[in-house]
């Protein structure tokens, strides 16, 4: 005897249906519910910069959550400073004294670091970019 889907109570038939929703959302939420991990650049990134100031000081940590992709930012990270000292380079000092400029430079340096994980490896791999220290002077 051949059982389908049809000779199923209307309920049944339904949670088979919802199924594959309900495992994609699982697949979702587990990929939020990793921990994050996070790589610090050491030693602290210390770049001249153009007017308003002589330098940057920051200690800067990287943010992912895939073991894999730690591994990969550590093996890249002369690649992740250069760039971070290139960008640098570029910045005039008083827009960075304020939270503002700060925040701009956090999201240019991100992105920055990202391009060059996807072009180093094919993935992005660095979610964040934070400052556990920033001093411009």
């Amino acid at each position: 005897m051949r059982s389908s889907i049809l000779s199923l109570p209307v309920g049944a038939a339904l949670l088979l249906l919802a199924l594959p929703a309900l495992s994609a959302e699982s697949e979702e939420e587990t990929a939020e519910k990793k921990p994050h991990l996070y790589y610090e650049l050491t030693p602290s990134i210390v770049a001249n910069i153009q007017k308003g100031a002589k330098y940057l000081r920051a200690d800067i940590q990287l943010m992912t959550r895939e073991e894999d992709s730690l591994a990969q930012i550590e093996h890249h990270a002369p690649a992740l400073r250069h760039e971070l000292f290139m960008l640098i380079s570029d910045q005039e000092g008083s827009q960075l004294k304020g939270p503002k400029g700060k925040e701009s430079f956090r999201k240019s340096a991100l992105k920055a670091l990202q391009k060059v994980m996807q072009a180093l490896t094919g993935k992005e791999m660095v979610e964040d970019l934070f400052f556990s220290s920033f001093f411009v002077q």
